[in-house]
C-alpha cells in the first residue's frame, strides 16, 4: 500500500525507518506547509518497505511518501 501526500508543502522531518513496524495513526512524517508543521498519521498497520521522500524534499498533494506492507 502507498501512503500519499495529504498536501503540498516541504518533507521536514521523516519519523520512520524502512523495516519498522507502525500502526494506525502513527505519525510517520511532518510536512511543513505556509510555515505550519502538519504531521502525516497511518492510516493502516503494516511494515515500511520504502520510504520514497527525505527530509528537504519538495512534496506535491497525492506524491508517494512510503509504501507499506499491510499487516492485520
Amino acid at each position: 500500500m502507498e501512503m500519499k501526500s495529504p498536501m503540498t508543502g516541504t518533507m521536514y522531518k521523516v519519523e520512520v525507518s524502512v523495516g519498522d513496524h507502525i500502526t494506525v495513526n502513527d505519525v510517520c512524517f511532518i510536512l511543513e506547509s505556509m510555515k505550519m508543521e502538519i504531521p502525516v498519521q497511518a492510516e493502516r498497520q503494516g511494515k515500511v518497505i520504502s520510504i520514497e521522500k527525505i527530509e528537504g524534499d519538495f512534496v506535491q498533494e497525492g506524491d508517494v511518501l512510503l509504501v507499506l506492507e499491510v499487516t492485520e
